[in-house]
């Protein structure tokens, strides 16, 4: 397997990490990034961008992300909160009158941004084509009850997280959260991210393979008290190989990245939030982001979590190595993204094989123990 791109001799064992987990056959494709102090020091990709091995991996291909799409929703959030436009406190509410039917008149901003809103799924019938239609889902959130008293336990909403802050976003901002990345964060930063793929860019899209055990959780949340996040619709590891889906805005689960993007955007956080001359945000506003609203358990998992206002913190990848401030968020199937601010480290990892471990993923183990290692 042929490694390409550049790679700071100090990280050259985050190099060997990645090779190595091709070599073992964990990877078909895939690439990783560290940018530390504002200079990426490790941009590698290796591979194939699709299952039959004709296309290989290049910088530019952009892979499905999943759920480190959260991370960068919850920076939209963070910024129109250091704007003043939005309160983590506030009830959901006043932003979206529509939200308070079913008794939800007291859920708060910072509760749907830690999985506390009792919100995590439909229970109302809804296909793919609604969520991907953006209204008929928020529209069907919003009529909804609770499904739980909002704030006494953490249970994780893959869909509807995105939905909920999006629609938030969209209130106050007048932007949908695709546009919104585009203009406000992935554009001025010069950071290969999307959400809402442009038809011109399909081409550098990864196919995305479903490997062993990849998506065995969703038959394990199924069969707990709190299945709603894979229902209404069921989550499909291959629908990011439709244009439908790539087209579409699902904030929770469906950017379009480089490693070099999620890098590059969380190491604009790592260093305080203004990157070449241009303030993002507050360093202030990025703490308060990053600070724990919940550790404790999630209850569909049956798994420890903690969670800030969108981000996981004090995840098992890096916990023990990383600084106690590293907030990120992974995705289905491999895929990572963080910010360690006492390091400055933005740290970006994407793959096409999706797969399903009991434990910890081994591939982004490796790497992030040998960044580690080397800082």
């Amino acid at each position: 397997m042929v490694i390409e791109g550049s790679c700071d001799p100090r990280f050259s064992r985050l190099r060997d990490a990645f090779a190595a987990n091709f070599a073992q056959g964990l990877d078909h494709g895939g690439a990783m990034s560290v940018v530390i102090q504002g200079r990426t020091v490790v941009d590698l990709w290796g591979g194939y961008a699709d299952a039959a091995r004709n296309r290989p991996w290049r910088q530019e291909t952009l892979t499905n992300a999943w759920s480190s799409t959260k991370g960068m929703v919850a920076l939209a959030i963070a910024m129109l909160v250091d704007r003043g436009k939005l309160d983590y406190a506030a009830p959901v509410a006043r932003y979206w009158p529509e939200f308070a039917a079913g008794g939800k008149e007291r859920i708060t901003l910072e509760q749907v941004m830690s999985h506390q809103a009792g919100l995590n799924g439909l229970t109302v019938p809804m296909d793919e084509a609604g969520l991907l239609a953006w209204v008929p889902y928020v529209d069907a959130l919003a009529a909804m009850s609770p499904l739980w008293e909002p704030g006494s336990r953490c249970v994780y909403h893959a869909f509807s997280f995105g939905h909920l802050a999006g629609e938030v976003l969209r209130r106050v901002d007048g932007r949908s959260v695709g546009r919104f990345v585009a203009e406000e964060i992935a554009g001025p930063l010069g950071a290969d991210f999307h959400i809402g793929l442009p038809e011109k860019e399909d081409r550098r899209a990864a196919e995305m393979i479903e490997g062993p055990y990849a998506s065995d959780w969703i038959d394990f949340v199924r069969a707990t008290p709190f299945p709603h996040s894979c229902n209404n619709p069921a989550p499909r590891a291959l629908a990011p190989n439709d244009r439908a889906w790539r087209a579409a805005e699902v904030p929770g689960g469906n950017g379009q990245s480089t490693a070099n993007g999620l890098a590059r955007i969380y190491a604009m956080m790592a260093v305080g939030g203004t990157w070449e001359g241009n303030c993002f945000l507050g360093a202030a506003t990025i703490a308060e982001a990053a600070r724990a609203r919940i550790r404790g358990r999630d209850d569909s998992f049956a798994a420890p979590a903690a969670f800030s206002a969108g981000y996981q913190i004090e995840d098992p990848v890096y916990a023990g190595c990383a600084s106690a401030q590293t907030f990120g968020h992974n995705g289905w199937g491999g895929a990572i993204g963080f910010a360690d601010p006492a390091a400055g480290v933005g740290f970006g990892y994407v793959v096409n094989r999706m797969l399903g471990f009991d434990d910890s993923d081994p591939r982004r183990q490796a790497l992030v123990d040998a960044l580690y290692d080397a800082l």
